[in-house]
C-alpha cells in the first residue's frame, strides 16, 4: 500500500507534534480531537513551531504555509480516515480499543492502526480489535518534531507487511525506526525507569535536592537531568509509564513508583505544560 494520508487521533502535545512531522514530510494529514479547545491549542503550537523554523532559516515562509495547508484540524469523527491511523489519546486500554474498533467500521480494509502508547501492551490492544494483524505500536518521543527515534512495536499477530510498512513510513517521516517485540516499557522506557526512579529515591531520602541531581548528571554528559526531563515529558505521563511497567513486571521493589511524583500528579504540577512541576515555568 502506498501511504498518502495519515490520520492522527488526539491533538495533545504528542499528537500535534506527530501531525506536524507528517505534514512536513508531505503527507495529507488529519488531526482529530473532540475537544475544540485542544484543537485550537494544537494549531497554535504547530504554527509557532513552524514559525521558529522560518526564523532560523530552516524552512522558507512558503514551506510553512504549505505544511499548514496539509493539516486538517478537525473535531469531526467521520473525518478520521487514512491509510495509517496513529492514535495518541489517553493511556487507557478501553479508550484505545474502542477508538480502533469504531474507526475500522468506516476505514479501508487495508488501513493500518498504530498506537503511540508509551507503556501499555500493544498485544492487548491488538487482540481486542477486529483487525489484529494490522495493529502495531508506533512510539514517537517528545517533542516529536525533534526526536529521531521511533519504536516500532510488533505483536505476535502483526503481519510482516504491517511491520515493514510502518518501518518504511517512519523512514519517510525522517525518523530512525527500531523494531522490537511487545514487552513492558518496550526498549527506551524500560531502560529509562531507573534513571527517574533512583533520582526520585535520592530526593525522598533527603540526601540531595532535585536541582543538584540535574546539574550533576548534566555535567557528566546527560543532555537533560531526570527532573527537567520529567517536567518536559509531563509528570502525569511519566508516572503512568512507571506504574504500568511496575505492574506488568509483577511489582519489583526496584521499580516502585515514587510518592513524590504521585504527589506532583495529584496537585496538577505536571511540568512545562501546566507551568509548574519540579521547576517553575
Amino acid at each position: 500500500m502506498n501511504v498518502e494520508t495519515i490520520c492522527v487521533c488526539g491533538a495533545g502535545t504528542m499528537g500535534s507534534g506527530i501531525a506536524q512531522v507528517s505534514a512536513t514530510a508531505g503527507f495529507v494529514t488529519v488531526l482529530y480531537d473532540l475537544n475544540k479547545s485542544i484543537l485550537g491549542k494544537a494549531r497554535l503550537a504547530v504554527e509557532k513551531n513552524l514559525q521558529t523554523l522560518v526564523d532560523k532559516n530552516k524552512i522558507a515562509p512558503d514551506d510553512r504555509s504549505q505544511i499548514l495547508k496539509r493539516i486538517d484540524f478537525t473535531n469531526d469523527y467521520n473525518a478520521c480516515r487514512g491509510d495509517v491511523i496513529i492514535e495518541a489519546i489517553v493511556e487507557n486500554y478501553e479508550a484505545k480499543i474502542s477508538l480502533f474498533n469504531q474507526l475500522a467500521t468506516f476505514n479501508s480494509g487495508e488501513t493500518i492502526f498504530a498506537t503511540n502508547t508509551s507503556s501499555l501492551s500493544v498485544s492487548k490492544i491488538a487482540n481486542n480489535t477486529s483487525n489484529t494483524h494490522r495493529v502495531i505500536g508506533m512510539h514517537f518521543f517528545n517533542p516529536a518534531p525533534l526526536m529521531k527515534l521511533v519504536e516500532v512495536v510488533r505483536t505476535e499477530n502483526s503481519s510482516e507487511e504491517t511491520v515493514q510498512l510502518i518501518v518504511n513510513l517512519a523512514n519517510r517521516l525522517g525518523k530512525t525506526a527500531v523494531v522490537c517485540r511487545d514487552s513492558p516499557g518496550f526498549i527506551v522506557n524500560r531502560v529509562a525507569r531507573p534513571y527517574y526512579i533512583e533520582s526520585l529515591r535520592l530526593v525522598e531520602g533527603g540526601d540531595i535536592d532535585f536541582a543538584m541531581i540535574d546539574s550533576v548528571l548534566e555535567a557528566t554528559g546527560f543532555r537533560m537531568g531526570p527532573f527537567k526531563l520529567m517536567d518536559l515529558i509531563g509528570n502525569d505521563v511519566n508516572y503512568a509509564v512507571s506504574c504500568s511497567v511496575y505492574e506488568q513486571l509483577n511489582k519489583p521493589d526496584r521499580l516502585k513508583p515514587s510518592s513524590i511524583q504521585k504527589e506532583k500528579v495529584d496537585k496538577g504540577e505536571l511540568g512545562k505544560k501546566t507551568g509548574k512541576g519540579y521547576y517553575q515555568y
